[in-house]
Formats: C-alpha cells, structure tokens, sequence
C-alpha cells in the first residue's frame, strides 16, 4: 500500500477510536456530576479538559525531549487553543434548539477571562524573548512560573465559585448507574482516549514528514487539530445528551491546562528557554485566542440569540473568522 494511504488509514483507524471514547467519556463524566452532585461545569473544567489535554501533554513533552522539535510542542498548544474555541463556532451552527450563550450559566465567564490572561502571557512571553528582555532562572523561563501561578490561582478561584454558587443538574443517567460503574467506565474511556491520543500525533508527524510541511505549520494546525480530536468527540458527545454546560467547561478547562502545559514543556527542554528557540509566529495564535476568548466572554455576558443569515451569531462566525485567519498566517509563515 502506497505509504500515504497507509498513514492516512492509521490516523482514520486512530480519530474513530478517540470519537467512540470521547463520546462515552461524556456519558459518565455527566453521570459523575449527577451522582455526586457536582455541577457540570466542575465535571467539564477538571474532569474532562485533564484527560482531553493529556494529548498535547504527551506531544509536548516528546517534542521537547526524544524529536528536538520546539516549534511542534509551542504550536500544538497554541494551535489546540485556537481549535477548541472555534469548536465553540461549530456547536452553536450545529446546536439548532437555540443560542448556546443563552443556555450556559454565567460562571464560565471566570474561565473564559483567566484564559484571556494566560493566552496574553504566553504570546508576550514569546515576543518579548524574541527581544531579548524577558528573564530567565537557569534553563526556564520566568513567563513559565507566571503562568503556573496563574493556572493554581484560576482553580482555586473557579472551584470557590462553584462551592459558592453550584448550578445544579438534573438525573440525566440511568437509575441503575452506581457512582462505582461511572467511575470505571470513566477511567476506561480515559484509557482509550490517551492511549489513542498519544498515537494520533505520532501518525502526524510522520504524515507532515511526508508531505513536507515545516514544523510550525505542522505543530500549530495539524498536530493540534489531531491532539484536539479527544476534545472535539467529547464536547459532541456531551452536546448530544443536552450537558451544554460540561461541553463549554470542557472547552475553556482545557484551554487553561494546554498554557499550563508551556510550562511543563519548558522544564522538559533543557536546551534552553523554549520561547528562545521557537518561530514569533506563534505570538499570532497566542494572541488569536486571547481575541477569542474574549469574545465568548462578551457572548456570555450579552447572550446574543439571533443567527447571521440563520447559520450562527455574530460571536460564533467572529470565532470563525479568527480561527481561518491564524491558519491563513501560519500557512504563509510555513
């Protein structure tokens, strides 16, 4: 078989089976939050965006450390945030009983506004290293401390909120489903997802070898939509059994965890600060989703419910039209 159509049935093979689980993955993380009276945005924020961001965690660190290859692991993150908020764009297309910014609670605005501040440091963290002016402890860059404190300071700050004000869900799970078959049947999916999700980047990587695309194209379009397939199955599946709340908590928890883990990536390269050896481009998808995320905070906060041209609101085709335009600057970058 011509070596092409080989990876490319692999990377099928693989993406079927991140879908199955990620839509089972839902399933028991929305049974999770009603057994145990956890909101769904908590279930979503913690739960969910961990095990759907393992992904990027594993590309980044094999990046850094076996391939030599910064530029992947900055643009897998980046380029995974950028994704997971045009997923948003594509839910609110696709979700046809109403606007999903009218449907959510308010308290995901706490999250969408600490990733607008961690995006923000980790595109000034790349600018200001291309300038010589950011300071560094040994091989790690200060940017890198700022955002762990920043990520420890969002879940404390989200978790008192829910403790606070909790939304609370429905039964949305069979009367028959124990705490103890959720659990496991959650840790199973789990299994699947990150064991599938830490094959599919292999796969592209070799396909980007292949068509010989360069490493910030590759890292920042195609290696973060195949490490965000885990969190395109599970918002679905969560979308289809009507959890919109663990949908959007997923999406903006994992964007918190994708910045956390520059940092880790950063204590992994040993080479140096890894916002010294990487392409500035990748200021551009920081900042793209920075954009981004503010305008799901203003969507949240305006709850617009009329659709442009029946197809989405305005925030959604915003979204849209920002995702293509990240794409459309690294693809004349690489």
């Amino acid at each position: 078989m011509n070596p092409i159509a080989l990876i490319w049935l692999e990377f099928a093979l693989c993406a079927g089976l991140i879908g199955f689980a990620g839509v089972r993955l839902s399933r028991y993380g929305d049974a999770i939050a009603a057994l145990t009276g956890l909101s769904r945005n908590w279930v979503g924020l913690i739960l969910l965006a961990t095990v759907t961001s393992l992904p990027e965690l594993v590309t980044g660190l094999s990046a850094v450390t076996v391939a030599a290859a910064p530029d992947i692991a900055v643009g897998d993150v980046l380029g995974s945030c950028v994704f997971n908020l045009m997923i948003l764009a594509l839910i609110d297309i696709f979700y046809r009983p109403g606007s999903l910014y009218r449907e959510v609670g308010p308290g995901h605005v706490v999250s969408a506004g600490f990733g607008v501040i961690l995006l923000a440091a980790a595109g000034l963290a790349v600018v200001l290293t291309a300038q010589g002016v950011m300071p560094v402890m040994g091989h790690i860059s200060v940017a890198s401390l700022l955002l762990l404190v920043v990520y420890l300071v969002a879940m404390r700050t989200i978790y008192l909120i829910e403790q606070h004000h909790p939304v609370h869900t429905g039964e949305t799970t069979p009367p028959s489903l124990t705490l103890k078959a959720a659990l496991m049947g959650y840790g199973m999916a789990s299994s699947v997802i990150v064991g599938a999700g830490i094959w599919l980047p292999i796969i592209g990587v070799e396909l980007a070898r292949l068509m010989g695309w360069t490493h910030s194209f590759v890292g920042t379009l195609f290696i973060a939509f195949a490490t965000s397939v885990p969190e395109l199955a599970t918002t679905w599946g969560a979308i289809r059994i009507g959890a919109l709340d663990m949908a959007l908590g997923n999406l903006l928890g994992s964007n918190l965890f994708d910045v956390l883990i520059l940092a880790v990536d950063d204590l992994a390269y040993v080479a140096g600060p890894i916002y010294a050896k990487v392409s500035p481009v990748h200021a551009a998808s920081a900042f793209a989703a920075c954009v981004m995320s503010a305008i799901v905070i203003v969507s949240l906060a305006s709850r617009p419910a009329r659709r442009v041209a029946g197809l989405a609101t305005w925030s959604s085709l915003a979204l849209l039209a920002l995702y293509l335009l990240n794409a459309a600057i690294q693809f004349l970058h690489g």
